[in-house]
């Protein structure tokens, strides 16, 4: 038998929206062990004065497993 837990977290990049994950996840990994999955909850983005994207934003669910 398995238990999971899900915390959310939020993670930004200046590049896009899959580095943005990737980076979050990464950084979970630090303090979270057996990481099984993510949900993105929320996409934002920042943007400059002309509309330009300057950074993108996500929040996430992240799901890993209770040892």
């Amino acid at each position: 038998m398995s238990v999971a837990k899900v915390i959310e977290i939020s993670s930004s990049s200046s590049k896009g929206i899959e580095e943005a994950v990737r980076d979050g996840l990464k950084r979970a990994s630090k303090s979270v062990k057996q990481i099984r999955g993510a949900w993105v909850n929320d996409i934002k983005v920042l943007t400059d004065g002309s509309g330009k994207v300057t950074e993108w934003r996500v929040n996430m669910r992240v799901n890993f497993e209770l040892e």
